[in-house]
């Protein structure tokens, strides 16, 4: 299985090392304790290694995934998160099976950049409470939650947890500039932990007790009456497991050669981890970018890396539970705080700012949604603003150019015929696509022609259309009907038809003898329906001239 196998076990012990603290404090921050933060990441990251589609992923409790899990804890407590994650996990099996990995491609990098801007500022915000040595106040919103927690704070101060919180997050963050390579939050953690011992600092209130081992696998957390009420958040968890770890795949196989994920298959096995994982009192699991960044980077080249990170979590909690459970819980709020600023990439924010103002406008609704409402909420409002903007975009570069009709005249003709042509007809080029976002434009348009006999419209380079454009033209043409202008049509594809077909937008048309496949063929069918009016004097027929390319459309 493994191409360098000791490659593959230092790799993973590097991340094991980077994920302890990490799991720790993302469980404690989802509100179902450490244990279930270990427990997730012995119990998912190991089942997702041997299921998933991706060879470098490391997956287990995640920051993102930590926010939206604590208002479902307040809401339905515990055995609410365990089932919510038991949901989840049939439902991203089940979009596996619908093969919907794919479309999960489409989603736009400002979206995704105002996503992890978000996280990062819930996660910054949640670990407050922690960082400053007070208990966490009661609520779901997390500003509400950091507000009341620093009231609190102000009432009574605790300068030993605000001080080993701040030394945490510091040594790590100096420590990634100085040394990236060297796992800094567990020196920091390990520093904190022996300070608080030695110097017996009761005011930073460890971790607690940790059972010494994984819990027997049990279904006594389901509660049949309520799964109808968890169905929804139970939808939300499953979104965000399939982006989050869709998302950490598709970074791995940059930052290598020859690598590429199965999007279908990681779902799958991010679906059968989040299965198993409650019933281990696991939460809800997703691919870790972070930890999945470190694999890569400390060379890892097959599954067994990952692999190695569960088994060497799953050591540490059978065999040091007791120190383990003595880390400090500002010592945790620490790491999370640097996991948190770590996240944000100026540099892209500020070049996808720059790029165009829908970009910016898009990222920063996504980052304030996230912050104020939860992480679907936002994708969702982030995709539907990106959406429109993009359909804006595209219905701006239709265009209809009046062009000039007489050099695809057939035969000869005089200068005075000419004239007089030019003053009954005129024809129009529709550029691009004719849809409902601009189709409106055109009716408008042409709706307004005036002192003309004739309108010709070259349809043959309509990018698409759909059956608002359909039924605009239909609309257009019967104005111009009722005004005793008659409309004649060339180049219409095959691909078109069918939606023209649909609305009847050719009945008229083809009743009238007005659809020709070329632009001469429909000017010498507008210069027959004039001479037929009376308005040109019959003269005999002409050879047609060759059509070119250009003629036909």
């Amino acid at each position: 299985m493994a191409r360098n196998p000791r490659r593959d076990l230092l790799a993973g012990l590097t991340v094991a090392i980077v994920a302890l603290p990490l799991a720790l404090g993302f469980g404690v921050s989802s509100g179902l304790g450490a244990e279930a933060g270990l427990a997730t990441a012995v119990v998912a990251g190991a089942l997702a290694a041997l299921f998933g589609g991706s060879n470098l992923q490391v997956s287990g409790p995640t920051g993102a995934m930590t926010v939206v899990l604590v208002p479902i804890v307040a809401e339905y407590g515990p055995g609410g998160v365990l089932t919510v994650g038991l949901l989840a996990g049939l439902m991203l099996i089940a979009l596996a099976l619908l093969r919907a990995g794919r479309y999960m491609r489409y989603i736009p990098a400002p979206v995704v950049e105002g996503f992890t801007l978000g996280i990062a500022c819930v996660i910054g915000l949640q670990q407050i409470p922690n960082a400053l040595g007070v208990a966490k106040p009661d609520g779901d919103r997390v500003l509400m939650v950091t507000w009341r927690a620093v009231e609190a704070f102000v009432r009574a101060p605790n300068w030993t947890a605000v001080a080993l919180a701040a030394g945490v997050a510091a040594v790590m963050l100096a420590g990634a500039r100085w040394r990236p390579t060297v796992p800094f939050s567990i020196v920091a953690v390990i520093v904190a932990t022996v300070v608080a011992q030695v110097f017996h600092l009761d005011a930073a209130a460890p971790i607690g007790d940790l059972p010494s081992g994984l819990p027997a696998p049990s279904l006594g957390f389901l509660d049949l009456s309520a799964l109808g009420s968890l169905l929804a958040p139970a939808v939300a968890v499953a979104a965000l497991a399939a982006l989050e770890s869709l998302l950490s795949a598709t970074v791995a196989d940059g930052m290598t050669v020859g690598q590429k994920h199965d999007p279908d298959k990681e779902l799958f096995g991010q679906g059968v981890a989040n299965l198993a994982a409650p019933l281990f009192g696991g939460v809800p699991a997703t691919a870790a970018i972070a930890r999945t960044a470190v694999n890569v980077r400390t060379g890892a080249g097959s599954r067994l890396a990952a692999l190695t990170h569960a088994a060497v979590l799953a050591v540490i909690v059978f065999a040091a539970a007791p120190l383990v459970s003595k880390i400090p819980l500002a010592a945790l709020a620490g790491v999370l705080l640097a996991t948190a600023i770590r996240m944000v990439e100026v540099s892209s924010l500020r070049a996808m700012a720059r790029a165009t103002r829908s970009d910016g406008l898009v990222l920063v609704l996504t980052a304030v949604a996230t912050l104020a409402l939860d992480l679907v909420y936002a994708v969702i409002i982030g995709l539907v603003v990106a959406g429109a903007l993009a359909l804006r975009a595209v219905a701006q570069q239709a265009r209809m150019d009046q062009v000039d009709f007489r050099p695809d005249l057939p035969g000869e003709h005089s200068d005075e015929e000419h004239a007089l042509l030019a003053e009954h007809i005129v024809a129009y080029r529709i550029d691009g696509p004719l849809f409902f976002a601009g189709a409106h434009r055109f009716l408008l348009e042409l709706s307004e022609v005036a002192d003309v006999r004739v309108v010709i419209l070259r349809m043959s380079r309509i990018t698409t259309i759909d059956a608002t454009g359909a039924l605009v033209l239909k609309d257009a043409v019967e104005k111009l009907n009722r005004r005793s202008i008659a409309v004649m049509t060339s180049g219409i594809r095959p691909g078109q038809r069918q939606v023209l077909d649909s609305v009847g937008a050719l009945d008229l048309l083809r009743l009238e003898g007005r659809e020709y496949a070329t632009t001469p063929e429909a000017i010498a069918g507008a210069r027959d329906h004039l001479q037929g009016a009376g308005v040109l004097p019959v003269v005999p027929a002409q050879s047609p001239a060759p059509v070119t390319e250009e003629a036909a459309r």
